[in-house]
C-alpha cells in the first residue's frame, strides 16, 4: 500500500469492527483524499488504487513485493502515510539510456477524489472516548541483528491447497486458541481487507523481515504497536475451507521463505 505524495497534514483514519485506531494507525491509513497527477493516459495497469484500510505494508504483501521498493517507486518516506483514490506504482520507473528520467504522472481515478481545501484546517483525530489524540512521537527503532523467532501458536503442521499455503505454514488448533507473536516488533497491519488471509496481522521485526499470521477469528492489537516475542496478538480461527488453523508467514525483503527454517526446532 505504497504511496507517492507527500503528507497534507491531514491523518488519514478508517475504523475497523475488531482493532480500535490509533494517531500511528492514522499516519498509515487514508481517509482524506489526495487528487492524483494529471493523466497521461487512463492505463491503470502496473497501479494498485488505495482504498479503505489499506497500508504499504499490505499492498507491498498483496503483490508479493518489499515494501522498501514500493516506497522508492513512489517515493513515499516513514511512515508512509497514503491517501484513498491514490495511484500506488507496482514496478520500477526505468530509465533510457542517455535520456533524462521523466516520471510518468499516475493515472487518474474514475471519480475523482474531493480536495481539501488548504484555508480549511483539518479535523483533529478523536478517540473514541471523545478526546483528541496526540501527536505522534518518534518511536525507538526496532531491534537490529538476527530476529529470535518463537512459535506463534502450538499444534500439528497440517497441509493445503490454498495459495497462501505455498507461502507459509498451516498450523492446526482450537478456535479462539492463543495466538502469539513469533519475534519483537511493530505491527504494520491489522484488519482484513487483503483477500484470502481473512482478519490477518502482519508484523515488522526490522528492514528485512515480516511476519503474518492469518484466518484469526479475534485480533488484539492494532497497527502502531510495539509486541515482543511471545505476546498475545489474536485467537485462532478458521479458513475458507472451515478448519481451524493459523496461517504463519515470514518474509525476508518481500520474499516468502518456509518459517521452519526460521523457527526452532523445539517447540515451546
Amino acid at each position: 500500500m505504497l504511496q507517492a505524495c507527500a503528507g497534507t497534514g491531514v491523518a488519514p483514519v478508517a475504523n475497523r469492527g475488531e482493532v480500535k485506531e490509533t494517531a500511528t494507525t492514522a499516519t498509515q491509513r487514508s481517509t482524506k483524499s489526495k487528487p492524483a497527477p494529471n493523466p497521461i493516459k487512463n492505463d491503470t495497469s502496473g497501479y494498485h488504487i488505495v482504498t479503505k484500510g489499506d497500508t504499504l505494508y499490505s499492498i507491498a504483501w498483496r503483490y508479493d513485493f518489499d515494501y522498501k521498493d514500493i516506497a522508492s517507486w513512489n517515493k513515499v518516506n516513514p511512515p508512509y502515510t497514503i491517501y484513498l483514490g491514490q495511484f500506488i506504482r507496482l514496478k520500477p520507473i526505468i530509465k533510457k539510456k542517455g535520456a533524462p528520467l521523466k516520471l510518468k504522472s499516475a493515472p487518474v481515478a474514475k471519480k475523482t477524489p474531493p480536495i481539501v481545501k488548504p484555508d480549511k484546517p483539518a479535523k483533529p483525530i478523536q478517540n473514541k472516548s471523545g478526546g483528541v489524540a496526540k501527536k505522534l512521537q518518534s518511536k525507538p527503532a526496532l531491534p537490529k541483528g538476527p530476529v529470535k523467532w518463537i512459535w506463534p501458536t502450538t499444534g500439528k503442521l497440517v497441509k493445503s491447497n490454498s495459495p497462501t499455503s505455498k507461502k507459509g505454514i498451516d498450523i492446526s488448533g482450537t478456535t479462539g486458541q492463543t495466538v502469539k507473536a513469533a519475534a519483537e516488533g511493530e505491527v504494520v497491519y491489522s484488519g482484513s481487507g487483503l483477500l484470502g488471509y481473512g482478519k490477518l496481522i502482519i508484523i515488522k521485526h526490522n528492514e528485512t523481515y515480516l511476519s503474518a499470521y492469518a484466518y484469526n477469528s479475534k485480533l488484539l492489537v492494532k497497527e502502531g504497536d510495539r509486541v515482543v516475542a511471545g505476546q498475545h496478538i489474536s485467537k485462532m480461527g478458521q479458513d475458507h475451507t472451515g478448519r481451524t488453523v493459523l496461517h504463519f508467514e515470514i518474509r525476508q525483503n518481500g520474499t516468502p521463505v518456509n518459517p521452519t527454517k526460521h523457527l526452532p526446532k523445539k517447540r515451546v
